[in-house]
């Protein structure tokens, strides 16, 4: 669990590197939807995590096609 303050950040997909399990989507789906088309992960626009959270997302993905691009506004 974060911490309230906790700095927030925004998330990116690499979509030449995503193999479309959904783990991603699976444990954050605010955050990242697999396309229809194509089983690709993209980030949903407007959503951050805490970066603790984001951390354990990059850590969890299969393929490390998620990465941490920066701090939201």
């Amino acid at each position: 669990m974060s911490a309230p303050d906790e700095e927030r950040v925004s998330m990116a997909v690499d979509e030449d590197r995503c193999i479309g399990i959904g783990q991603c989507e699976l444990l954050e789906p605010d955050v990242f939807r697999l396309g229809d088309e194509d089983a690709i992960s993209r980030v949903v626009d407007g959503v951050g995590l805490a970066q603790s959270r984001a951390l354990e997302l990059v850590d969890r993905c299969p393929s490390g096609a998620i990465s941490i691009v920066q701090p939201v506004a």
